[in-house]
């Protein structure tokens, strides 16, 4: 199915059998423009692989999960085309639904004076 998918979304625990499962391979196989969501662990996906095919542009990538974890400052990660990378976090708590709820009335209300969204994640 990975030729004929746009979006790919990795959620899946790290275990011997899903170490490295996206590899050179997996990626060539991917569709052009195809977007690859990682959200499981960092070591599920090869990095330099994954590199290789953000610097062609053919991909695109959406992570909160990287390997090495914490990414350095100067990985090229932090500066390939096509990749947006996010914050690692969790935490379902009886508090979530709460402050999500104000932080996005927060940021609607933001948007709409046109003001700076508060939380914004860039690279260094």
């Amino acid at each position: 199915m990975l030729p004929r998918a746009d979006v790919v979304v990795l959620d899946t625990p790290l275990t011997p059998e899903t170490e490295g499962l996206v590899s050179k391979e997996f990626v060539a196989r991917m569709a052009d423009g195809a977007l690859l969501v990682n959200v499981s662990r960092g070591r599920v996906v090869d990095t330099e692989a994954l590199l290789a095919e953000l610097s062609t542009g053919r991909l695109h990538a959406a992570v909160d999960v990287t390997e090495p974890e914490p990414l350095p400052a100067d990985h090229p990660l932090w500066s390939a085309p096509n990749v947006l990378i996010s914050p690692h976090i969790g935490g379902l708590t009886a508090a979530l639904a709460p402050r999500a709820r104000r932080l996005l009335v927060d940021q609607v209300r933001r948007y709409a004076a046109g003001k700076p969204l508060a939380n914004v994640v860039v690279g260094p």
